[in-house]
């Protein structure tokens, strides 16, 4: 897979997803039934982050039993990471910015990575590369919506997912943009339903969230 093909493989999942959840695991009790509230609430596309020592068997668990659900991987920061989450059949990568070392390794990786981006000079690393897709993190402190606006002057070709402080308040303006392919966060997946397990209310969470779209 070349880095176009890349590029119009994480525009497509992006696109359809509208959202990615942002997606960190606290218990292997948890993987099936939070993925399974999400997907009902219409949330098909997960970044399941590796903030957590559960990542890697999430991925591997819903790869198997959820396979039709898209699993990517989140929170990738070195070539190393990479290869583990390929290994584990993460569909997609995504990490919070970019080192010389991962932008090469994602060029060869057989899957297509979302790197992040806080700055022009960050694009830039990628743009020499073939990359024209990029994460905006942490995207209101770098800029929030003015910044994405600006970056459509220099870069036309290239298109963002914004994470990073995008909530229910400011969602809506992003998506809006001609650059954004689709925005992530965590504000679906509420700390305390989690913690008590209330799948219900991360499933209306995820509707609503969806809907509030527009």
């Amino acid at each position: 897979m070349d880095m176009e093909q890349k590029n119009d493989l994480i525009d497509s999942l992006c696109v359809r997803a509208r959202i990615l959840p942002v997606i960190t695991i606290g218990s292997e009790e948890q993987i099936l039934p939070l993925a399974d509230a999400l997907a009902t609430g219409g949330l098909n596309t997960l970044e399941i982050t590796l903030r957590s020592a559960h990542g890697l068997n999430a991925i591997r668990l819903l790869r198997r039993e959820r396979p039709e659900l898209c699993v990517g991987a989140g929170t990738v920061l070195n070539p190393q990471m990479l290869d583990e989450c390929v290994a584990a059949g993460a569909q997609f990568l995504v990490s919070p910015g970019v080192t010389p070392d991962l932008l090469k390794a994602g060029v060869s990786a057989p899957v297509p990575l979302l790197p992040g981006t806080a700055s022009a000079s960050d694009i830039m690393l990628g743009y020499a590369l073939g990359y024209r897709r990029f994460k905006l993190f942490p995207a209101e402190i770098a800029g929030g919506v003015a910044a994405i606006k600006a970056y459509g002057g220099p870069f036309p070709g290239v298109r963002f997912c914004p994470t990073g402080g995008v909530s229910p308040d400011n969602a809506s303006q992003y998506i809006r943009l001609p650059n954004v392919m689709c925005v992530g966060g965590t504000w679906m997946i509420d700390a305390d339903a989690l913690q008590r397990g209330d799948w219900a209310e991360i499933e209306r969470a995820s509707a609503k969230a969806l809907a509030a779209l527009g």
